[in-house]
């Protein structure tokens, strides 16, 4: 197969530097057939390194199917498959191609979340035992929602996921101190004023080691410490449905009001259970190549100077709060000019203004700083 020189770098890159494959490892590739091209391109990679590849196909469409008439007892053997297949690996690439972001509307939330809780010993599984990576393959239904070409989309999905990860890693250094070094945080812009705590809960820099793209610092807060109102300005996906002008008002950590274009939709989701109500993550976006809403929250949540306080589960493993819940909803309020602006204040100290950092130790994740491509 005549390979594009970017999705041989792309592989390198999944192999390499996100999972750092190792000889004798077996890797699981989970794919749909519009990104076969980068799966060949990744089984190659893993053979000239050693390593062991083993495929998996999913399709939405027949999952969609499987699960407008699911059954317990199915689903109950679907984990231990999958569980089987798992306990084999040292490490896993999710490839999403996405065909249908409405592909499940009509399937009920009371079964997704039943599924979901189901499936949580296999997700589970993934996340906390083996390595993991996630990245989104082109295609036209992604390039429609992006507002542009496939051939630009294309181009654009192969320029973020190129970025110069390992100097990003380094900018972040200083950011995941700060952050583990402050306990009170406020974000303020229009419709915002914002506050909570995040002492004693540990900062964590994500800089390609498990999403492609990457590029964003995130923590938790105190469960019980947020305060305030946020009005986020991006699109809000979420399982087909996308919610615009989502405003959320906070006491004692708990969503006490919520509104939106569709507020009845947005507290039906909100009201999942007890956990959705409160926040599981506060995390900042730097990636330099990503400046406005995709509509995909894989991109949207590392928008430069941007932020996202998310409804919903902590990661009980990284930066745990305490927080549980089937629901975690990444929404992203951007802070640059062009959006309004804002600032971000650690401990009365201003670390952020207009999506801009302004403190000497944090210059290098201003966006000039980080725009430089990888070599591979």
């Amino acid at each position: 197969m005549l390979q594009d020189p970017r999705v041989i770098k792309v592989a390198k890159q999944l192999v390499h530097q996100s999972l750092k494959v190792q000889r004798n490892e077996h890797v699981l590739v989970r794919f749909s057939s519009e990104s076969k091209s980068l799966v060949c391109a990744i089984i190659a990679e893993l053979y000239a390194c050693g390593a062991y590849a083993h495929t998996q196909q999913y399709d939405d469409e027949v999952k969609q199917a499987l699960l407008s008439g699911m059954r317990v007892e199915q689903a109950e053997v679907d984990v231990k498959s999958q569980m089987a297949l798992y306990e084999g690996m040292d490490a896993t690439i999710l490839i999403i191609a996405e065909q249908n972001d409405c592909e499940f509307a009509e399937i009920p939330a009371s079964i997704f979340s039943e599924y979901s809780q189901i499936m949580r010993p296999a997700s589970d599984y993934v996340v906390k035992q083996l390595r993991w990576v996630l990245l989104n393959w082109p295609t036209p239904a992604a390039a429609q929602k992006a507002g542009m070409s496939l051939a630009a989309y294309a181009d654009y999905v192969f320029a973020v996921s190129s970025v110069d990860y390992a100097k990003m890693s380094v900018a972040m250094k200083s950011l995941k101190q700060l952050m583990e070094q402050t306990d009170r945080v406020r974000i303020t812009s229009p419709g915002t004023d914002l506050r909570f705590s995040i002492k004693d809960i540990p900062a964590i820099p994500c800089a390609g080691e498990c999403n492609i793209p990457d590029g964003e610092v995130f923590t938790a807060p105190v469960k019980d410490s947020v305060e305030g109102t946020i009005r986020y300005n991006t699109p809000c996906p979420y399982r087909g449905k996308v919610f615009h002008d989502v405003t959320l008002t906070f006491e004692a950590g708990k969503i006490v009001e919520a509104t939106a274009d569709d507020t009845l939709g947005l507290n039906e989701i909100l009201d999942t259970d007890e956990g959705a109500r409160y926040i599981g993550e506060f995390a900042i976006g730097v990636n330099p190549l990503i400046t406005r809403p995709m509509g995909d929250i894989l991109f949207d949540e590392k928008i430069t100077g941007s932020l996202h306080v998310t409804p919903g589960a902590a990661y009980e493993d990284e930066a745990d709060n305490g927080n549980r819940s089937s629901v975690h909803w990444d929404l992203v309020l951007i802070q640059t000019p062009e959006y309004g602006g804002g600032e971000i204040y650690f401990d009365d100290v201003l670390i952020r203004r207009d999506g801009r950092f302004v403190l000497p130790e944090l210059e290098s994740l201003n966006p000039e700083n980080l725009q430089t491509t990888a070599e591979n």
